[in-house]
Protein backbone atom coordinates (compact mmCIF):
# COMPACT_ATOMS: atom_id res chain seq x y z
CA UNK A 1 0.00 0.00 0.00
CA UNK A 2 1.31 3.44 -0.89
CA UNK A 3 0.24 6.45 1.18
CA UNK A 4 0.89 10.16 0.74
CA UNK A 5 1.35 12.27 3.89
CA UNK A 6 0.89 16.04 3.83
CA UNK A 7 -0.06 18.69 6.41
CA UNK A 8 -0.15 22.38 7.32
CA UNK A 9 -1.54 23.81 4.10
CA UNK A 10 -2.68 26.99 5.89
CA UNK A 11 -4.91 27.98 3.00
CA UNK A 12 -5.66 31.71 3.11
CA UNK A 13 -2.44 32.58 4.94
CA UNK A 14 -0.77 35.81 3.82
CA UNK A 15 2.78 37.11 4.08
CA UNK A 16 2.63 40.63 5.52
CA UNK A 17 -0.59 41.22 3.59
CA UNK A 18 0.54 39.52 0.36
CA UNK A 19 -1.81 36.77 -0.82
CA UNK A 20 -0.33 33.28 -1.11
CA UNK A 21 -3.44 31.76 -2.73
CA UNK A 22 -1.84 31.48 -6.22
CA UNK A 23 1.10 29.60 -4.69
CA UNK A 24 -1.23 27.41 -2.62
CA UNK A 25 -3.25 26.58 -5.75
CA UNK A 26 0.00 25.68 -7.52
CA UNK A 27 0.97 23.38 -4.64
CA UNK A 28 -2.37 21.57 -4.63
CA UNK A 29 -2.08 20.97 -8.37
CA UNK A 30 1.44 19.61 -7.82
CA UNK A 31 0.19 17.41 -4.96
CA UNK A 32 -2.49 15.95 -7.19
CA UNK A 33 0.12 15.28 -9.88
CA UNK A 34 2.35 13.46 -7.37
CA UNK A 35 -0.57 11.34 -6.17
CA UNK A 36 -1.38 10.33 -9.76
CA UNK A 37 2.21 9.74 -10.88
CA UNK A 38 3.11 7.71 -7.79
CA UNK A 39 -0.11 5.68 -7.94
CA UNK A 40 -0.98 6.61 -4.35
CA UNK A 41 -3.67 4.52 -2.64
CA UNK A 42 -4.72 7.07 0.03
CA UNK A 43 -3.80 10.59 1.15
CA UNK A 44 -3.33 11.63 4.79
CA UNK A 45 -3.76 15.33 5.62
CA UNK A 46 -2.58 15.89 9.22
CA UNK A 47 -4.28 19.17 10.10
CA UNK A 48 -4.24 22.94 9.55
CA UNK A 49 -6.12 22.94 6.28
CA UNK A 50 -6.78 26.64 6.84
CA UNK A 51 -4.80 29.38 8.56
CA UNK A 52 -7.69 30.77 10.63
CA UNK A 53 -10.92 29.52 12.14
CA UNK A 54 -12.77 31.89 9.78
CA UNK A 55 -10.96 31.46 6.44
CA UNK A 56 -11.75 33.64 3.39
CA UNK A 57 -14.25 32.22 0.92
CA UNK A 58 -11.55 31.95 -1.77
CA UNK A 59 -9.53 29.65 0.49
CA UNK A 60 -12.54 27.44 1.19
CA UNK A 61 -13.34 27.21 -2.53
CA UNK A 62 -9.74 26.23 -3.23
CA UNK A 63 -9.94 23.51 -0.57
CA UNK A 64 -13.20 21.98 -1.85
CA UNK A 65 -12.03 21.96 -5.48
CA UNK A 66 -8.67 20.44 -4.58
CA UNK A 67 -10.13 17.81 -2.23
CA UNK A 68 -12.39 16.39 -4.94
CA UNK A 69 -9.50 16.23 -7.44
CA UNK A 70 -7.21 14.54 -4.90
CA UNK A 71 -9.69 11.67 -4.49
CA UNK A 72 -9.62 10.97 -8.24
CA UNK A 73 -13.41 11.04 -8.41
CA UNK A 74 -13.85 9.19 -5.13
CA UNK A 75 -11.48 6.30 -5.93
CA UNK A 76 -8.59 7.46 -3.72
CA UNK A 77 -9.46 8.00 -0.02
CA UNK A 78 -8.52 11.38 1.46
CA UNK A 79 -8.45 11.49 5.28
CA UNK A 80 -8.30 14.93 6.93
CA UNK A 81 -8.06 15.92 10.58
CA UNK A 82 -8.38 19.41 12.05
CA UNK A 83 -5.37 21.29 13.39
CA UNK A 84 -5.11 24.05 15.96
CA UNK A 85 -5.71 26.69 13.25
CA UNK A 86 -8.88 25.02 11.97
CA UNK A 87 -12.42 25.44 13.24
CA UNK A 88 -13.33 21.76 13.75
CA UNK A 89 -17.06 22.35 13.34
CA UNK A 90 -16.67 24.44 10.21
CA UNK A 91 -14.14 22.06 8.67
CA UNK A 92 -16.36 19.03 9.17
CA UNK A 93 -19.65 20.76 8.22
CA UNK A 94 -19.39 19.39 4.68
CA UNK A 95 -18.89 15.83 5.93
CA UNK A 96 -22.09 14.37 4.40
CA UNK A 97 -21.09 15.57 0.94
CA UNK A 98 -17.42 14.80 1.57
CA UNK A 99 -18.16 11.17 2.46
CA UNK A 100 -19.90 10.73 -0.88
CA UNK A 101 -16.67 11.74 -2.62
CA UNK A 102 -14.27 9.52 -0.68
CA UNK A 103 -13.25 12.27 1.75
CA UNK A 104 -13.19 11.59 5.50
CA UNK A 105 -13.02 14.68 7.75
CA UNK A 106 -12.55 14.38 11.52
CA UNK A 107 -12.99 17.67 13.36
CA UNK A 108 -13.04 16.67 17.03
CA UNK A 109 -11.22 13.84 18.83
CA UNK A 110 -13.33 10.65 18.85
CA UNK A 111 -12.90 7.09 20.12
CA UNK A 112 -13.39 5.52 16.69
CA UNK A 113 -10.62 4.68 14.27
CA UNK A 114 -11.07 5.39 10.56
CA UNK A 115 -11.38 2.20 8.54
CA UNK A 116 -11.14 2.44 4.75
CA UNK A 117 -10.44 0.12 1.84
CA UNK A 118 -8.11 1.27 -0.88
CA UNK A 119 -8.30 0.43 -4.58
CA UNK A 120 -6.44 -2.88 -4.34
CA UNK A 121 -8.85 -4.09 -1.64
CA UNK A 122 -6.42 -3.77 1.25
CA UNK A 123 -7.68 -2.38 4.54
CA UNK A 124 -6.28 0.78 6.11
CA UNK A 125 -6.90 1.49 9.79
CA UNK A 126 -6.09 5.02 10.98
CA UNK A 127 -5.94 6.12 14.61
CA UNK A 128 -6.89 9.68 13.66
CA UNK A 129 -6.55 12.20 16.48
CA UNK A 130 -7.37 15.83 15.57
CA UNK A 131 -5.73 18.59 17.61
CA UNK A 132 -6.51 17.44 21.20
CA UNK A 133 -6.77 20.61 23.28
CA UNK A 134 -8.62 20.50 26.60
CA UNK A 135 -11.47 22.52 25.12
CA UNK A 136 -11.84 20.20 22.13
CA UNK A 137 -11.61 17.18 24.40
CA UNK A 138 -14.25 18.92 26.53
CA UNK A 139 -12.48 17.98 29.74
CA UNK A 140 -10.16 19.39 32.36
CA UNK A 141 -7.04 17.27 32.56
CA UNK A 142 -5.94 18.48 35.99
CA UNK A 143 -6.85 21.16 38.51
CA UNK A 144 -3.18 21.89 39.09
CA UNK A 145 -1.71 25.05 37.54
CA UNK A 146 1.82 23.65 37.72
CA UNK A 147 3.24 23.22 34.23
CA UNK A 148 4.93 19.89 34.90
CA UNK A 149 1.75 18.35 36.28
CA UNK A 150 -0.30 19.57 33.30
CA UNK A 151 2.31 18.26 30.87
CA UNK A 152 2.21 14.78 32.42
CA UNK A 153 -1.60 14.78 32.46
CA UNK A 154 -1.76 15.86 28.82
CA UNK A 155 0.81 13.29 27.76
CA UNK A 156 -1.08 10.50 29.57
CA UNK A 157 -4.39 11.57 28.00
CA UNK A 158 -3.01 11.62 24.47
CA UNK A 159 -1.38 8.23 25.00
CA UNK A 160 -4.71 6.81 26.20
CA UNK A 161 -6.56 8.32 23.21
CA UNK A 162 -4.12 6.72 20.81
CA UNK A 163 -4.41 3.39 22.61
CA UNK A 164 -8.22 3.46 22.34
CA UNK A 165 -8.04 4.32 18.63
CA UNK A 166 -5.49 1.65 17.69
CA UNK A 167 -7.87 -1.26 17.24
CA UNK A 168 -7.25 -2.47 13.68
CA UNK A 169 -6.92 -6.17 12.90
CA UNK A 170 -3.75 -7.90 11.70
CA UNK A 171 -4.88 -7.75 8.07
CA UNK A 172 -4.91 -3.93 8.13
CA UNK A 173 -2.16 -1.43 7.61
CA UNK A 174 -1.95 0.37 10.96
CA UNK A 175 -1.44 4.13 10.76
CA UNK A 176 -1.80 6.88 13.36
CA UNK A 177 -2.28 10.55 12.55
CA UNK A 178 -2.41 13.64 14.76
CA UNK A 179 -1.75 17.36 15.01
CA UNK A 180 0.44 17.64 18.10
CA UNK A 181 3.81 18.84 19.30
CA UNK A 182 6.20 15.98 20.04
CA UNK A 183 8.82 17.03 22.58
CA UNK A 184 12.25 17.60 21.09
CA UNK A 185 11.05 18.54 17.61
CA UNK A 186 12.28 21.70 15.85
CA UNK A 187 9.89 24.63 15.34
CA UNK A 188 9.68 27.60 12.95
CA UNK A 189 8.47 31.15 13.60
CA UNK A 190 5.32 30.74 11.52
CA UNK A 191 3.88 28.01 13.77
CA UNK A 192 1.35 29.38 16.20
CA UNK A 193 2.13 27.79 19.58
CA UNK A 194 -0.21 25.01 20.72
CA UNK A 195 1.34 24.62 24.16
CA UNK A 196 1.49 26.79 27.26
CA UNK A 197 5.20 26.71 27.94
CA UNK A 198 5.92 23.00 27.58
CA UNK A 199 2.54 21.85 28.89
CA UNK A 200 0.90 20.77 25.62
CA UNK A 201 3.71 18.50 24.49
CA UNK A 202 3.72 14.77 23.96
CA UNK A 203 6.58 12.36 24.51
CA UNK A 204 7.62 10.25 21.53
CA UNK A 205 7.09 7.22 23.79
CA UNK A 206 3.40 8.09 24.01
CA UNK A 207 2.85 7.63 20.28
CA UNK A 208 1.00 4.35 19.61
CA UNK A 209 3.21 1.26 19.48
CA UNK A 210 0.76 -0.53 17.16
CA UNK A 211 1.17 2.08 14.44
CA UNK A 212 3.52 1.23 11.60
CA UNK A 213 3.73 4.92 10.76
CA UNK A 214 2.59 8.08 12.59
CA UNK A 215 1.66 10.98 10.30
CA UNK A 216 2.11 14.24 12.20
CA UNK A 217 1.12 17.84 11.57
CA UNK A 218 1.88 21.21 13.18
CA UNK A 219 5.63 21.69 12.69
CA UNK A 220 6.59 23.27 9.38
CA UNK A 221 10.08 21.78 9.10
CA UNK A 222 10.01 18.24 7.64
CA UNK A 223 11.53 15.85 10.18
CA UNK A 224 11.42 12.22 11.21
CA UNK A 225 11.14 10.89 14.75
CA UNK A 226 12.44 7.36 15.25
CA UNK A 227 10.36 5.41 17.72
CA UNK A 228 11.47 1.81 18.02
CA UNK A 229 10.83 -0.12 14.81
CA UNK A 230 8.08 2.29 13.73
CA UNK A 231 8.43 5.82 12.39
CA UNK A 232 6.76 9.13 13.13
CA UNK A 233 7.19 12.11 10.83
CA UNK A 234 6.19 15.71 10.32
CA UNK A 235 5.71 16.17 6.59
CA UNK A 236 6.08 19.93 7.08
CA UNK A 237 4.27 22.80 5.40
CA UNK A 238 4.16 22.89 1.58
CA UNK A 239 5.27 26.54 1.42
CA UNK A 240 7.68 28.62 3.47
CA UNK A 241 5.41 30.76 5.64
CA UNK A 242 8.04 32.83 7.47
CA UNK A 243 11.62 33.91 6.83
CA UNK A 244 12.74 31.49 9.55
CA UNK A 245 11.89 28.85 6.93
CA UNK A 246 14.09 30.45 4.25
CA UNK A 247 16.19 27.85 2.41
CA UNK A 248 14.13 24.95 3.77
CA UNK A 249 13.31 22.29 1.19
CA UNK A 250 9.57 21.72 1.33
CA UNK A 251 8.23 18.25 0.64
CA UNK A 252 5.54 15.64 1.08
CA UNK A 253 6.15 12.07 2.24
CA UNK A 254 5.41 8.81 0.47
CA UNK A 255 4.98 5.71 2.64
CA UNK A 256 5.16 2.16 1.31
CA UNK A 257 3.86 -0.32 3.87
CA UNK A 258 2.16 -3.72 4.13
CA UNK A 259 0.21 -5.20 7.07
CA UNK A 260 2.63 -6.10 9.89
CA UNK A 261 5.54 -4.76 7.86
CA UNK A 262 8.02 -1.94 8.30
CA UNK A 263 7.13 1.37 6.65
CA UNK A 264 9.53 2.69 4.02
CA UNK A 265 9.60 6.46 3.52
CA UNK A 266 10.45 8.58 0.51
CA UNK A 267 10.60 12.38 0.78
CA UNK A 268 9.32 14.07 -2.38
CA UNK A 269 10.58 17.67 -2.75
CA UNK A 270 8.06 20.27 -3.88
CA UNK A 271 8.69 22.74 -6.67
CA UNK A 272 5.70 25.04 -6.24
CA UNK A 273 5.59 28.37 -4.44
CA UNK A 274 7.97 31.30 -4.23
CA UNK A 275 11.13 30.95 -2.15
CA UNK A 276 11.69 33.22 0.85
CA UNK A 277 15.19 34.70 0.82
CA UNK A 278 17.23 37.15 2.89
CA UNK A 279 19.36 39.85 1.30
CA UNK A 280 22.05 41.55 3.38
CA UNK A 281 23.41 44.55 1.47
CA UNK A 282 26.45 45.35 3.59
CA UNK A 283 27.84 47.61 0.85
CA UNK A 284 24.85 49.93 0.77
CA UNK A 285 21.92 50.59 -1.51
CA UNK A 286 23.95 50.50 -4.72
CA UNK A 287 24.57 46.83 -4.02
CA UNK A 288 20.81 46.28 -3.99
CA UNK A 289 20.42 47.99 -7.37
CA UNK A 290 23.21 45.83 -8.77
CA UNK A 291 21.36 42.70 -7.64
CA UNK A 292 18.14 43.99 -9.18
CA UNK A 293 19.86 44.64 -12.50
CA UNK A 294 21.27 41.11 -12.41
CA UNK A 295 17.78 39.70 -11.87
CA UNK A 296 18.70 38.08 -8.56
CA UNK A 297 15.80 36.14 -6.96
CA UNK A 298 13.39 37.61 -9.49
CA UNK A 299 10.51 35.38 -8.34
CA UNK A 300 11.00 35.39 -4.57
CA UNK A 301 9.78 37.06 -1.42
CA UNK A 302 12.66 39.08 0.02
CA UNK A 303 13.66 40.22 3.50
CA UNK A 304 16.11 43.07 2.78
CA UNK A 305 18.67 44.46 5.21
CA UNK A 306 20.64 47.51 3.95
CA UNK A 307 23.68 48.87 5.75
CA UNK A 308 23.63 52.67 5.52
CA UNK A 309 25.18 55.83 6.87
CA UNK A 310 22.15 58.03 6.14
CA UNK A 311 18.42 57.52 6.43
CA UNK A 312 16.50 55.78 3.65
CA UNK A 313 13.91 58.14 2.21
CA UNK A 314 10.32 57.18 1.46
CA UNK A 315 11.01 57.91 -2.21
CA UNK A 316 13.92 55.45 -2.18
CA UNK A 317 11.78 52.78 -0.58
CA UNK A 318 9.07 53.29 -3.22
CA UNK A 319 11.72 53.08 -5.94
CA UNK A 320 12.98 49.76 -4.59
CA UNK A 321 9.48 48.31 -4.36
CA UNK A 322 8.66 49.46 -7.89
CA UNK A 323 11.64 47.50 -9.21
CA UNK A 324 10.81 44.28 -7.34
CA UNK A 325 7.33 43.43 -6.07
CA UNK A 326 8.73 40.76 -3.75
CA UNK A 327 10.20 43.03 -1.09
CA UNK A 328 8.45 42.21 2.20
CA UNK A 329 10.75 43.95 4.69
CA UNK A 330 13.22 46.74 3.96
CA UNK A 331 15.30 47.30 7.08
CA UNK A 332 18.05 49.94 7.22
CA UNK A 333 20.96 49.14 9.51
CA UNK A 334 23.10 52.15 10.36
CA UNK A 335 26.79 51.80 10.96
CA UNK A 336 27.63 52.90 14.48
CA UNK A 337 30.39 55.45 14.57
CA UNK A 338 32.79 55.86 17.42
CA UNK A 339 31.80 58.99 19.26
CA UNK A 340 34.50 61.54 19.91
CA UNK A 341 35.01 62.23 23.59
CA UNK A 342 34.07 65.73 24.66
CA UNK A 343 34.98 67.44 27.90
CA UNK A 344 31.42 68.67 28.20
CA UNK A 345 28.35 68.46 25.96
CA UNK A 346 27.38 71.93 27.16
CA UNK A 347 30.27 73.37 25.16
CA UNK A 348 28.97 71.93 21.86
CA UNK A 349 26.91 74.08 19.47
CA UNK A 350 23.22 73.26 19.33
CA UNK A 351 23.37 71.85 15.81
CA UNK A 352 26.10 69.42 16.88
CA UNK A 353 24.05 68.38 19.90
CA UNK A 354 21.12 67.73 17.58
CA UNK A 355 23.31 65.58 15.33
CA UNK A 356 24.48 63.51 18.31
CA UNK A 357 20.93 63.10 19.55
CA UNK A 358 19.66 62.12 16.09
CA UNK A 359 22.40 59.52 15.66
CA UNK A 360 21.57 57.97 19.04
CA UNK A 361 17.84 57.84 18.31
CA UNK A 362 18.28 56.34 14.82
CA UNK A 363 21.07 53.94 15.77
CA UNK A 364 23.71 55.80 13.77
CA UNK A 365 21.97 57.68 10.95
CA UNK A 366 23.11 61.21 10.05
CA UNK A 367 20.57 64.02 9.64
CA UNK A 368 20.73 65.90 6.34
CA UNK A 369 21.27 69.66 6.17
CA UNK A 370 17.61 70.39 5.48
CA UNK A 371 16.58 68.61 8.67
CA UNK A 372 19.25 70.39 10.69
CA UNK A 373 18.11 73.77 9.38
CA UNK A 374 14.51 72.93 10.20
CA UNK A 375 15.52 72.05 13.76
CA UNK A 376 17.46 75.31 14.12
CA UNK A 377 14.50 77.34 12.85
CA UNK A 378 12.16 75.63 15.30
CA UNK A 379 14.63 76.20 18.10
CA UNK A 380 14.85 79.91 17.30
CA UNK A 381 11.05 80.25 17.11
CA UNK A 382 10.72 78.52 20.46
CA UNK A 383 13.01 81.07 22.04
Amino acid sequence: MRLLHTADWHLGKTLEGRSRLPEQREFLEELNGIADEENVDAILMAGDVFDTVNPPAAAETLFYDAAVKLTSNGERPLIIISGNHDNPERLSASRPLANMNGITIIGFPTNQAVEVRVRNGQKLSIAALPYPSESRLNECLTESQEEGTLQLAYDDRVKKLFSDLSTGDEDSVQIAMSHIYVAGSRESDSERPIQVGGAYTVSANSLPEQAQYVALGHLHRPQTITRGSALARYSGSPLAYSFSEANQTKSVTLIDVEPNGIAHLNEVPLQSGKPLVRWIADKGIEQVYTWLEEGKDADAWIDLEIHLNDTLSIEEIHRLRSQHSGFIHIRPVFEKKEQQKEASYSSLPIDELFKRFYEQQTDGAEPDEELIQLFLELSENDE
